[in-house]
Formats: structure tokens, sequence, C-alpha cells
């Protein structure tokens, strides 16, 4: 299962349930979409950052 959703911001915050320590990586200036994928095996999700469309 895949679920996937755009981060934005919203005045000085971003819009997602994100930890802000997990955004470092990304270029605050780019859009980003957000991939939430479980794992139903080991039954752990996991989040992976892919850069938007401008």
């Amino acid at each position: 299962m895949k679920i996937k959703r755009k981060l934005y911001t919203r005045g000085s915050s971003y819009e997602t349930t994100i930890p802000k320590p997990l955004l470092f990586s990304l270029d605050s200036d780019k859009k980003h979409n957000v991939i939430f994928e479980y794992d139903p095996e080991k039954k752990k999700w996991y989040i992976e950052f892919e850069e938007g469309e401008e």
C-alpha cells in the first residue's frame, strides 16, 4: 500500500505530519511529494520524498 501526499508550506510551517528533522536534507525552495509505503510483512511504514512539479 502506498499513500502519496504533497509537501507544501503554509506561512512559516509545512503542511504535513512529517517530523521537521526528516526535512533537513530537502531543498525548501522546491516542491516535494511525500510517499508513505507500508510493508505488511515487516509491519512497518516507510517514508520517501520525491521532487514535485514546479
